[in-house]
């Protein structure tokens, strides 16, 4: 019998001893548990402020992306247009581009690789430019682009290189002298994608606006009877009767439309040398030279 209740108590002593035991690795497997939530959440927590740390290096390196880009190439790749004179016209014969445009994006090649030669200049319209700049097609566009709020929320915009506004081109001899003049029955030539469709619409809202794809085309319509006046800039209309001295700019401008070059947004690097090229333009006589040589006469000074 004493037997019997010394084996009772060894087994009971056993069986409390391993509940005890159970008990203990639970409870350590969940301080395990937690302590290895609690690293994991600390991991977790390091990698997002490793991922806000490397956010923060790659919007720093989003903002010298581009200009990093065309240094390590060498070259500056630039949309200008080939189809208005005076600020970027390409000779069919030669097959070079040349105007204002042309001329300030290779002085900015020579600010920003060193060398004017170190360029591309690919074919833009107002349609096509943006497009092809935020598809990395082309580094900017020096292209005749006026600035407005609708796309600075596409691209970054530089201090305003050129002022023109907005005027009208008509054969000469016709009745058409001003904006005034634009009625109801009147045909208005335009670009697709310029401002100067919408101003026009907006001038002269009981006239029809005939859009096109360029200026040459819309100015061979103008020659061939398709309408009875064309409208953009002055600047680029003044190229156009050059071309052609039968048709004359009338009227004064009826919009300020001051041009910007456009950077895709956020090259806020690239924006900043842009800028500071033309600066050095101006502050050396560059700017003026390259004005007289292709508008004809001084820029006027604020």
């Amino acid at each position: 019998m004493k037997r019997r209740k010394w084996l009772f108590a060894c087994v009971l002593t056993m069986l409390l001893a391993a509940i005890a035991l159970t008990g203990c690795g639970s409870n350590n497997g969940a301080n395990g548990g937690s302590n290895a939530s609690s690293n994991g959440n600390a991991a977790s927590g390091g990698a997002a402020e490793g991922d806000g740390a490397g956010n923060a290096g790659g919007d720093q390196a989003a903002g010298s992306a581009a200009l990093d880009a065309i240094k390590s190439r060498g070259k500056l790749v630039v949309g200008v247009k080939f189809d208005t004179k005076l600020f970027g016209l390409k000779d069919p014969a030669s097959g070079n581009v040349e105007g204002f445009d042309v001329d300030i994006a290779k002085a900015l090649a020579k600010e920003i690789v060193g060398d004017e030669t170190k360029i591309e200049l690919k074919e833009v319209t107002s349609k096509t430019r943006i497009p092809m700049l935020n598809n990395g097609e082309i580094d900017m566009i020096v292209a005749t682009m006026t600035v407005t709020e609708e796309r600075k929320k596409e691209v970054d915009f530089s201090d305003v290189y050129f002022k023109a506004g907005q005027s009208l081109l008509v054969k000469k001899g016709s009745p058409i002298k001003s904006i005034d003049d634009i009625k109801k029955g009147i045909k208005v030539l335009a670009v697709k994608g310029s401002t100067s469709v919408d101003n026009i619409k907006e001038k002269a809202p009981d006239a029809t606006v005939l859009e096109f794809d360029n200026y040459q085309d819309a100015f061979s319509a103008l020659k061939a009877g398709q309408g009875d006046t064309l409208t953009t800039d002055n600047a680029i209309l003044y190229g156009m009767a050059a071309q052609d001295p039968n048709y004359e700019v009338v009227g004064e401008p009826f919009t300020d439309e001051p041009y910007g070059i456009a950077i895709k947004k956020g090259e806020t690097a690239l924006l900043d040398a842009v800028n500071a090229g033309l600066k050095k333009l101006n502050d050396s006589g560059a700017y003026k030279e390259i004005y007289e040589k292709w508008i004809g006469e001084t820029p006027a000074t604020n």
